[in-house]
């Protein structure tokens, strides 16, 4: 089966296609992923990892925008009963037909890299609380982009109340989902399972973000400071921790995935609208000038004495609190007795977790109001982001 390559909005669910798929019953689309498509692809998973990380910016937003959605879920589908059967009594050829491999393993490889990139080399999360103005203006600038570029790009005889209505309704769920006030919640392995199949479900809908899903269930610190742990010497107990998760999440893909392939095939651009709704809808929480508030968790207590070269530093340096986690000292702790040892000094090791944000429109004077922020920080960050869209439309079509 030839891929017509083309400037729809979606390739792959094009009107031609859309003939040779039955109505009633859905046809096992194949993986046409070529080797040669390599780079861009990848490319495309790395813009989706780094997304991901972000809480209110969605990897299916940029599956979106770089024109890989029906891809995704296809490949998503492709993780079916004939799959698993031929996984579990070893015939692998009849695996690699069935299971888009090519595409998950390039697009996971780019996803992958952008994770680890952006937790080790480049802590994306430390510059959100850093410099919040520029990392989230340059999301909102470009998601607003790709929002006029994809409506831009509607056929006229498509255009009306027939798209105006799910596009509002899809704008008013997104603004729903990302305006709800995160909460505490247990760590139970039922709940961490559902969490799963929540935030895995939102990593595939443009405009919903997995890790705000997370926030909002009060799991993106546990899940994230979880991550952080692999690769150390707690890296069994790390991972014991997020299985629930990643099983919720295999259930919530897989339920979810065939949902939204049966409405692309049977209200094709209806759910496209929706889709792009969502994307509105999400920028009231990347808006870069935020009045936001923490809150303040202790996670670790450690005892040290009061010479130890750490306690020293702490008691000579003002702490940077603006930070996802921080040291700072506690209480003293005196020995019973002068025979039992020195005294020691308790170090906290602090975690914030942001509880609301309020948007606000910034003075334009540069003067600084609420809380402190860039006003340059978040036009630079903003407009970096229009300008990259004009490049992430070229990699839409680039295969």
């Amino acid at each position: 089966m030839h891929r017509k390559v083309n400037r729809e909005i979606f390739t792959g669910l094009t009107e031609e296609n859309n003939e040779s798929v039955s109505a009633d019953e859905p046809t096992e689309i194949p993986d046409e992923t070529r080797w040669a498509e390599t780079p861009w692809l990848a490319i495309k998973g790395f813009l989706m990892g780094s997304a991901d990380i972000i809480p209110g910016v969605s990897g299916g937003t940029i599956a979106l925008i770089t024109g890989i959605y029906d891809r995704l879920i296809n490949a998503v589908r492709s993780v079916n009963k004939k799959a698993i059967i031929s996984l579990f009594t070893f015939r692998i050829q009849e695996l690699f037909e069935t299971f888009h491999w090519r595409f998950v393993l390039i697009l996971f490889c780019g996803i992958l890299t952008a994770v680890i990139f952006f937790t080790r080399i480049v802590p994306l999360q430390v510059y959100m609380f850093t410099d919040p103005e520029l990392i989230y203006g340059l999301f909102f600038g470009l998601i607003l982009g790709s929002v006029f570029v994809l409506l831009k790009e509607i056929r006229h005889e498509d255009r009306g109340f027939k798209t105006l209505t799910p596009l509002v309704l899809g704008t008013l769920f997104g603004y729903w989902v990302v305006t709800l006030v995160p909460t505490d919640t247990p760590e139970t392995f039922w709940f961490v399972f559902s969490s799963g199949i929540l935030a895995f479900c939102a990593l595939i809908v443009p405009g919903i973000s997995g890790s705000y899903i997370l926030l909002i269930l009060g799991k993106y610190d546990y899940v994230l400071s979880n991550l952080g742990l692999i690769g150390n010497e707690q890296t069994l107990e790390a991972a014991w921790a997020l299985l629930p998760l990643f099983l919720g999440g295999a259930v919530g893909l897989a339920f979810f995935s065939r949902i939204l392939s049966w409405l692309l095939r049977h209200y094709h651009m209806v759910t496209l609208m929706v889709l792009i709704g969502f994307l509105i809808g999400s920028l009231y929480v990347i808006w870069p000038y935020q009045e936001r508030d923490f809150r303040e968790d202790v996670v670790r207590i450690e005892l040290y004495e009061i010479s130890d070269p750490l306690v020293q530093s702490l008691k000579a340096e003002t702490q940077d609190t603006n930070r996802p986690s921080y040291l700072r000292l506690g209480e003293i702790v005196s020995p019973e007795d002068e025979t039992t040892g020195p005294e020691k000094i308790e170090v906290e090791t602090v975690t914030r977790t942001m509880v609301t944000a309020q948007p606000f429109i910034p003075e334009l004077t540069g003067e600084k109001s609420r809380n402190e922020y860039s006003l340059w920080g978040g036009i630079f960050g903003l407009i970096t982001g229009l300008i990259l869209v004009s490049g992430i439309d070229y990699l839409r079509v680039k295969k």
